[in-house]
Order: C-alpha cells, then structure tokens, then sequence
C-alpha cells in the first residue's frame, strides 16, 4: 500500500475491503511521506520491519527485486489525486498490478499513459468507484443490458453532498484542504471528487458513452478556490439524454448517490441510502421491487451478494467486491486461466480515462460561453 497510513480514512476503508474474504494480505507499505508515521503505521498493521518502507520509490525497487514467491503481487495506491501516477506508472514498470484511488491520475494525458502502459504489459488495474460493487447496482446494469427496458431514453444521476457547506478547509481539515487544494485535486473539485463517482454509474449502468455535454459549474463558499456544486445536461452515443448533478454543499446532505434510467418500456431507480433495494417500473404493470439476496436476481448480483436476504450490506462489502474480484482476476491470470465474466466486472483504465475526460469536459464546458461541447477523450 502506498499512502493511507494512520490518519488516513480511505487507506483504513481499503485494509477493511481487502481483508473482507480473505483473498489479500498486505505485506508491506510505503503509508506515509512522514517518515515516522510511516513506520509507526508499518507497526501498527504488524508489517515486518523490513517491508515498512518511507519512500515509494524504494519500496517498488525492493519489491521488485525480491524472489517470485515473497514479492508483492499488486500495490494499491490511496494517496490524493496528485501523487496517483507517478507510483502507478512506476508499479506497472516493475511488473506490479495497480489498484488506485479516483480519479484515476492528476491529468487526462497522464491517464492516457497509464492506459498504453498496462497494454504494453498486459497486467491488471482496478479503479476504485465503489458504487460498481454494489449487487444492486450490477443487476441494474444487467436489466438495461438484456433489453428488457427497451431502447434507453433518458438518464437522471445526482451526487448531493453537504460536508462542504462552510469554509471548512480554513479549519485545517485535512480530507478538505487537500479536496479544494488545485495542486492537489486537479481541475475540479466537486466534480473530481463525486461527479467523477456519478458519471461513471451513469455509464456503468447503461452501458452507454457521453458524446456531448453542457455544464454550470460554480464555487459557492466564498474563498473556495475549486467547484463546489455543478450541473451538466448529458447527450449519449444512443440518442439518450440525461441530467448529472454533482454538490458538497447541500446542507443535511450526506452521501445519497440516486440513478434512474428510463427506457421506452420501463425504467429503474437506485438510491444509496437503501441500496438493498432497485425499484424496477412499467409502462404496463406495477412497479417490482427487487432485492440483494433474491434468488431472481443475476449471476452478477449473485455473485456479489454476500449474505441472506434481508441482511444489509452496505459501502465496505461493494468496496470488498472489487478487491475480491480483482484478487480472484489476478490469480487467474497467474495461473494461466481465464478469469469468469463476474470477476472481470470491476472498473479500469478504461473508465479512469472517461473519468479524467469528464473532468477536463465538464470543466472546459462550465466556463466556456458556448456551452454545449464534444465530449473529447
């Protein structure tokens, strides 16, 4: 693991995920650019001392240098938005697999590179946009994939978020002064940050691509200096149109992430707050109501299901979804094998590029006075 050390709320969340079925065991770790809490992380997680590095560099040479059998297989990098690429970039040299934290780099062209990169080597990256793990979500994405909605129209996908409602980076926060920081995030803010997370489900789930947008981006926190709070008018490569808004300063707002999808025979609707459940809706009959757990469901959801009916799975178990199917992809391909169709389902560089798309685009289109825009990749 690179970055996440003590102090750090996402590296905790991806230890808690990786640990989840017993598939990952982390051996060594670069967790912090301090290097005494670095190593104090190191020994906290009961890391061997001689595997607790304080400088990435060194631990992808060492890593790499060490026999077949102890080297590290993949190394996940939870580090803010600035320092993704260069460990990334450096790991698939070394031969090492990547997870990483969205988005997927600092830039578009950087994520370009990683892009050709993993097809020189043919290794694996997992991007981590957590809703995709959710069974839920995979059997909404399997419902408009079997046609059943028909023809996809109209697509509505929000991100409201209140955390940000004040100044709060002037406090010294820490998840806040590097989320508004432009050396750090990027271009975008909020956008970066969760309208990255709602443009992805959009495509994930329709399986459709954005040609075109139009975007208001504004920064309402006086002295902020990145978006945060912004809105875009969607156009697919189907004819679909369909609305994205992404805020962190909706008041009371905590995480409810909310997509529906309509097609010309019925629509669905999934919403964070009560993930267990898609409302499945028709033009000619009542709405059904399908649950994680229900033997109906797909062999996505199936799959990604870890307990009966009933049970409430929630953020840590669609985070535990991807390192499982990315660990059960990775040892296949190890051993020779082909990985199965569900353990391939997990997002990669090919929607951290979108992602990174979608940021310069929607950025691009916030401030141009011609609103409407190509979506360029």
């Amino acid at each position: 693991m690179i970055g996440g050390g003590k102090d750090a709320f996402i590296g905790a969340v991806h230890r808690l995920a990786m640990n989840m079925d017993g598939q990952v065991e982390l051996v060594a770790g670069a967790l912090s650019i301090n290097p005494d809490i670095a190593v104090e992380s190191g020994k906290m997680l009961f890391l061997d001392e001689d595997r607790i590095y304080t400088d990435y560099k060194v631990l992808l040479e060492k890593e790499a240098a060490m026999p077949a059998d102890k080297r590290i297989d993949f190394v996940s990098i939870v580090t803010p938005n600035f320092v993704h690429f260069p460990p990334a970039m450096m790991a698939l040299e070394k031969g090492f697999n990547v997870v990483i934290e969205k988005p997927i780099t600092f830039t578009l062209d950087e994520a370009k590179q990683l892009k050709v990169k993993l097809e020189e080597t043919g290794l694996s990256l997992l991007l981590c946009h957590t809703y995709t793990g959710y069974p839920m979500v995979k059997q909404a994405k399997q419902l408009v994939k079997s046609g059943a909605l028909g023809n996809i129209r109209k697509v509505y996908v929000e991100y409201p978020q209140g955390w940000l409602s004040t100044f709060l980076e002037k406090t010294g926060q820490a998840q806040a002064s590097w989320r508004t920081d432009p050396k750090k995030s990027g271009k975008a803010g909020c956008m970066g940050d969760i309208g990255t997370h709602a443009f992805n489900l959009a495509e994930y789930v329709t399986g459709l691509q954005v040609t075109e947008l139009c975007s208001n981006i504004n920064i309402v926190v006086e002295g902020r200096m990145l978006d945060d709070d912004g809105a875009a008018f969607l156009k697919f490569d189907n004819g679909a149109t369909g609305v994205l808004m992404a805020t962190q300063i909706a008041a009371g707002e905590e995480n409810n992430v909310k997509i529906r999808v309509y097609g010309e025979k019925g629509g669905i609707e999934w919403k964070h707050e009560d993930a267990n459940t898609l409302l499945v809706k028709w033009l000619d009959k009542p709405t059904e109501i399908y649950r994680t757990g229900g033997g109906y469901n797909s062999s996505f959801a199936a799959h990604n299901t870890r307990t009966p009916a009933g049970h409430p799975e929630g953020f840590l178990e669609a985070f535990g979804n991807l390192y499982r199917n990315f660990a059960l992809t990775v040892r296949a391909k190890i051993d020779g094998e082909q990985p199965k169709d569900e353990w391939l389902d997990f997002p990669g560089v090919e929607e951290g590029v979108r992602g990174m798309a979608f940021v310069e685009n929607v950025i691009e289109s916030g401030k141009s006075d011609v609103k409407w825009k190509e979506f360029i990749v």
